[in-house]
């Protein structure tokens, strides 16, 4: 089951939320568990036994680390946990990569496993594994309630694409929160938000790269525009999920972190991974980066360190190596910027250092959303007029026409300005009244015309299940 769904938004949320806030307090994290499950067991049923066995290997793990704290066997609880519960991720996820790659070098012959990847268990994984973790350091309390553990994980509003919620940023809402009108109409205009993005914007975006894969003849400029139309589309996409989510959240009692903050309006690739998948990048951070000695060591073992974890965060999003690729590509890319290119950026003009930082990764962009590196190759070839096509024809002006204000609205959208304009008129008591009184009609209205689109359309990919 999908947020962007009818079968969620007029079904399963409505019967949820009346569940949740007709039963006592001390319930409603079990409504919470059992709604979580059915949510993922619609899509995945077999696979929720594997989502509450890592719950339960996380939760067990946690009373050892807790019970063993100040002697030896708690650094053997903490390794055991994270080798058994990553060990579950590189089985599903990697299994059959590792196989074809053993096939293509030592001509091995095992036949691959029929291991469907299981829903969400790249994020779940890390959640878990930030639990233990930070009990370890003692950062975190032992939580002794598989009951609420496991809601922890399993919570349906961030469970499949994040964002990644550590176990210290709900600890004490697990156990007591509150639950306020104010709170209940932020989240409902945050998830009504994201859902318009979702579906309005990323939905539509998605519709020009199904055009350039059926494309007889695609061209060099059409090339780059499925590539600039996949970036906006899966920031929409995944944006609008964790705005969703957040949302959610908020309607829950729950307060989770930001993933996004603009990222293309980033003049550096180091800024962007400021503001893209926050939650991702400051898990590597502070779980691998930091731990392998950050930027306190020696230049050469700090760029050891940038490629360990780039590689690592390459490799979480596929088992595919142009996801490797891609993670390596932005760990030279960050080593380039902090010895050599961040000089030259702080000299250049603003919109120079914007159009640095795009161009790049629109680079990255089309390397990420190939399948394969031999077909992230023929994108880049492509793009560059390397395969011989025409620079442009008649059926990408029609294309680029056709798709121009959409373009337009997604670009501005992809940037502070419409929040700022909103601030901007909130700054006036008038202004505040009459945006008060049109937020909800607003809502309304996006509502029902992304309901529309769902109904009339059955294009509707959420690109993060992929991975």
């Amino acid at each position: 089951m999908v947020f962007s769904s009818a079968a969620f938004l007029y079904f399963f949320l409505p019967v949820v939320l009346g569940l949740y806030f007709a039963v006592p307090g001390r319930w409603r994290n079990a409504i919470l568990l059992l709604a979580s499950l059915f949510f993922y067991a619609y899509g995945e049923p077999a696979y929720c036994l594997l989502l509450l066995f890592s719950s339960l290997l996380g939760y067990l793990h946690g009373l050892w680390i807790e019970k063993a704290r100040g002697t030896r066997l708690a650094r053997a609880a903490l390794a055991s946990s994270i080798v058994t519960i990553a060990g579950l991720l590189l089985f599903f996820k990697y299994t059959n990569f590792f196989i074809a790659n053993l096939n293509r070098i030592a001509r091995a012959g095992i036949a691959p496993l029929n291991i469907a990847l299981p829903l969400g268990i790249s994020f779940y994984t890390f959640q878990i594994l930030s639990y233990t973790i930070d009990l370890y350091r003692g950062r975190a309390g032992v939580q002794r309630s598989f009951l609420n553990f496991a809601t922890y994980v399993a919570m349906f509003p961030q469970l499949v694409a994040g964002p990644i919620v550590r176990y210290t940023t709900v600890e004490k809402e697990l156990a007591r929160r509150s639950h306020t009108l104010e709170g209940f109409a932020r989240g409902v205009s945050r998830f009504v938000a994201g859902l318009a993005k979702k579906v309005l914007l990323a939905n539509t975006l998605g519709e020009i790269g199904e055009i350039y894969t059926r494309m007889g003849q695609p061209t060099v400029l059409f090339s780059w525009i499925a590539v600039f139309a996949f970036m906006l589309q899966i920031y929409f996409d995944f944006s609008g999920y964790s705005d969703m989510a957040i949302g959610l959240g908020h309607i829950f009692g729950f307060h989770f972190p930001e993933n996004f903050n603009y990222p293309y309006i980033s003049r550096s690739i180091t800024e962007f991974w400021r503001r893209w998948h926050i939650s991702l990048s400051s898990w590597f951070r502070d779980y691998v980066y930091i731990p392998l000695g950050g930027n306190r060591v020696p230049p050469l073992a700090w760029a050891r360190n940038i490629l360990v974890v780039w590689f690592l965060v390459g490799f979480w999003h596929g088992a595919e190596w142009n996801f490797v690729l891609w993670g390596l590509y932005f760990g030279v890319m960050l080593i380039l910027e902090k010895w050599l290119i961040q000089r030259l950026l702080g000299k250049l003009p603003s919109p120079c250092a914007h159009l640095y930082a795009l161009f790049f990764l629109t680079i990255s962009f089309a390397i990420f959303n190939a399948h394969g590196a031999g077909e992230a190759a023929a994108q880049l070839m492509a793009m560059f007029g390397l395969q011989g096509l025409p620079l442009a024809n008649a059926e990408t002006v029609y294309y680029v026409r056709s798709y121009l204000v959409v373009f337009i609205v997604a670009g501005i959208a992809a940037t502070p300005l419409p929040a700022a304009v909103l601030k901007k008129i909130r700054c006036h008591a008038a202004g505040e009244k009459l945006l008060n009184l049109l937020e909800p009609a607003a809502n309304a209205a996006l509502l029902l015309l992304a309901t529309a689109y769902l109904v009339d359309g059955t294009f509707n990919p959420f690109l993060y299940f992929r991975f």
